[in-house]
């Protein structure tokens, strides 16, 4: 199994990168709070990595922390979370808000995130709040995507298309986020829409 992997990125969106290693490039899913991370194409990176088998295929899971990795672990020995879904997951929320919501018992907060339901929140609080109060809250830092505002707005609304956000609704909060900033980074814009998503 791999549990690691460092090298060349040679191919980055907002769900899945690709890492060339030993001369073979690695297709990796990853959650937004660690593609806010990558640096440019070419620069050297450095992935915890979850190895997930199945019988028709083996995908590899990659996080810039060792602690994403372990939160993402126990959210997918929730029942009705799987792999793919475990990426929504931290990708629709920090992982700070989702110990939060978790440990505080917010259903509502969690059924915000596109594919969670009542009854899958209700079920992450019952089976990790305990196991997340060990779980300290602290702030993570992101290192900004450079891109043209243009640019950056098409990759936001892509990104969201794929967390299972409408196109309606991912186009009215992107278009609130971008008026609402100078920036052009992709990270400052998606981070901005999804907090106005997440407030419904």
């Amino acid at each position: 199994m791999i549990g690691h992997l460092s090298g060349k990125l040679i191919e980055k969106q907002p769900s899945r990168i690709i890492i060339e290693a030993g001369g073979v490039g690695y297709e990796v899913f990853v959650p937004l709070s660690t593609f806010y991370t990558l640096g440019e194409i070419g620069s050297h990176v450095e992935l915890k990595i979850y190895t997930s088998v199945r019988e028709d295929a083996i995908q590899l899971f990659g996080f810039s922390t060792a602690r994403d990795r372990e939160l993402y672990l126990k959210l997918i020995s929730v029942q009705g979370i799987g792999a793919r879904s475990g990426i929504s997951l931290l990708s629709g929320m920090s992982s700070d808000e989702i110990i939060s919501a978790i440990t505080s018992g917010d259903i509502a907060r969690l059924t915000t995130i596109p594919g969670v339901g009542k009854k899958t929140a209700e079920r992450m609080i019952v089976e990790l709040r305990d196991k997340l109060s060990s779980f300290a809250v602290v702030p993570i830092d992101g290192q900004p995507i450079t891109s043209d505002k243009s640019s950056a707005y098409d990759d936001a609304l892509s990104a969201l298309l794929n967390l299972g956000y409408q196109k309606q609704a991912a186009e009215r909060a992107l278009k609130q986020a971008a008026a609402s900033t100078t920036d052009s980074d992709l990270s400052v814009i998606l981070r901005d829409a999804l907090r106005l998503l997440s407030k419904g």
